[in-house]
């Protein structure tokens, strides 16, 4: 077994993780970053999911590694792409012109991208980074983590990592439950938070919904269906006891109304409550960018409500159970290809678009599928704060009266609290948030002296998860926590003497705002807004 020794073991390549590590590095730090997949990125990349991103991105309240992230993405397209000279020109750039945000772009440009930032550390040996690599156990004295031992699931070998701070970066959580430290898995209860949202009685198997997200194009008067998933009746047929009829279909329920509604691929709809085609919803890649002798033609995302997959939980069961379902949400999502490919009804009255095509190249996979399913919730830290519904929820705080504000803010978000439905056989919960701060607190477990979160968690609830763990949210806590421990590893303090001192957090926070620009908290007139 090999062993490895650095200042700072960070498992987990998604964008929390590579921002901790990015952080690390420039204030001084060694890293080892270890990432399950072949791409760096997480739910950006390995997930193939488009970021979801608030009004005021462009501005001095996003992130500076994630600024930096955005633009350089931007000058790869302006680069190696045959664009439009007025959108070449355009500062705001968006390769897709999705729906979902102002800002849709391919998966495998962001991980070119990122394996771009992380290059000269990696050239230097400040970053080593380990990809295909999963946590198999964590070695522990007392209240701190040692070591950790990681598996390559290439060639079967095994490492082991001793680090003075590790983060745990991972997508479902991974080294809270190896290495013992205090978590949630679930649904809280209302019982217990008080947050009106919650269910009355907490219920570790209530988790969100996993999505098994696919990269397509639609080349008209070809045929690229594909082979009928084994279960395919299954899906065509069950209907869950929330949902108007079977998911393989083009009718939903608006999450925020639950109102049903009727979707169509491309065209428009408005009369059925849909204000613009599914294909335009998450495309990362718009024909109208490109010059027109390019061959460069749309391709979407499909990360639509119809392969959201809730008839089972990932977390809480056996290692087979968990298997099963991602296996099953895999199936869900090729169901509804074929179903499109085959069945879907068309406005002149035809049924089924077999032109549509997986891409594998936009996914990096060898059939078009993401390399790992969409997770939106994970095990999350018992911590020394959790952030609750009543401090960042429209309707459980007082009227007019923005989120609470963190004496120990660490970084900025604005989402929605947008659960999607649930193992629990609940429907979606979506409701309005205040722009918020992410506290140090949240941060920080509750025993565990030298492991940290840095991705989806951190000190939430079920319900506050569904603001908290979004693509430029989730940036920002990696950011966090990589200077979190350059400044525990400098002035040989705990994280929790950190928060816990008026002058340490002082002088950590002015490292966040003066070293690396980050904003701390939102003006009044933002931090009171509703949308």
């Amino acid at each position: 077994m090999a062993e490895l020794r650095t200042d700072v073991l960070v498992v987990g390549g998604g964008l929390g993780g590579v921002a901790a590590a990015l952080t690390a590095a420039r204030l001084g730090g060694s890293v080892v970053l270890t990432e399950q997949t072949d791409w760096l990125g997480g739910q950006l990349t390995a997930q193939a999911v488009p970021p979801d991103e608030h009004p005021w991105i462009e501005g001095p309240y996003a992130a500076p590694g994630y600024t930096e992230l955005r633009q350089r993405i931007r000058e790869y397209y302006r680069r190696n792409y045959p664009l439009k000279p007025e959108v070449a020109a355009d500062p705001l750039l968006d390769p897709g012109r999705g729906i979902v945000s102002r800002f849709c772009h391919e998966p495998r440009v962001a991980a070119a991208v990122l394996a771009e930032m992380l290059a000269p550390w990696r050239a230097s040996g400040k970053i080593t980074v380990l990809t295909e690599h999963v946590p198999v156990a964590a070695h522990t004295s007392g209240d701190e983590v040692d070591a950790v031992t990681l598996l390559h699931l290439r060639d079967g070998r095994e490492v082991t990592v001793a680090a003075a701070y590790t983060v745990d970066a991972t997508e479902l959580g991974d080294l809270l439950e190896l290495a013992g430290v205090e978590h949630v898995i679930g649904a809280e209860g209302a019982e217990d938070t008080g947050e009106p949202h919650a269910p009355p009685v907490a219920d570790p198997l209530d988790q969100q919904a996993v999505s098994w997200v696919l990269a397509l194009d639609h080349r008209p008067g070809e045929h690229h269906v594909v082979d009928r998933p084994a279960r395919y009746d299954h899906w065509r047929t069950s209907v869950s006891s929330f949902w108007p009829g079977p998911q393989l279909s083009f009718t939903d329920i608006a999450p925020e109304t639950l109102l049903v509604r009727e979707w169509r691929l491309f065209e428009d709809n408005p009369e059925q409550h849909s204000y613009f085609p599914l294909w335009t919803f998450r495309r990362v890649l718009s024909a109208a960018n490109f010059a027109e002798n390019s061959g460069i033609g749309d391709i979407t995302i499909v990360n639509w409500p119809q392969i959201d997959y809730w008839e089972a939980p990932v977390l809480g069961v056996d290692e087979a159970a968990a298997a099963r379902a991602l296996a099953a949400s895999r199936e869900l999502s090729l169901s509804f290809l074929y179903w499109l490919q085959t069945e879907a009804p068309r406005r002149d009255g035809g049924t089924g678009y077999p032109g549509l095509r997986l891409r594998p190249d936009v996914t990096g996979t060898s059939d078009g599928l993401a390399k790992t399913a969409y997770i939106r919730e994970s095990r999350r830290i018992a911590a020394e704060f959790t952030v609750l519904e009543q401090h960042v929820g429209v309707e459980a705080r007082p009227e007019g009266a923005g989120s609470a504000v963190f004496t120990d803010s660490v970084g900025l978000g604005r989402y929605r609290i947008d659960l999607h439905p649930s193992t629990a056989q609940r429907t979606y919960v979506d409701i309005e948030a205040y722009p918020f701060q992410i506290p140090l607190g949240a941060l920080i477990p509750v025993r565990v002296e030298n492991l940290l979160p840095a991705n989806k968690n951190i000190g939430t609830t079920h319900v506050t998860n569904g603001c908290y763990r979004l693509h430029p949210v989730e940036w920002s806590i990696g950011e966090a926590v990589g200077a979190l421990v350059a400044f525990c590893l400098d002035k040989g303090l705990p994280p929790r003497k950190v928060r816990s001192d008026a002058t340490h957090l002082a002088d950590y926070q002015r490292l966040l705002t003066d070293t690396l620009g980050t904003t701390l908290s939102w003006p009044d007139d933002i931090r009171t807004r509703t949308h």
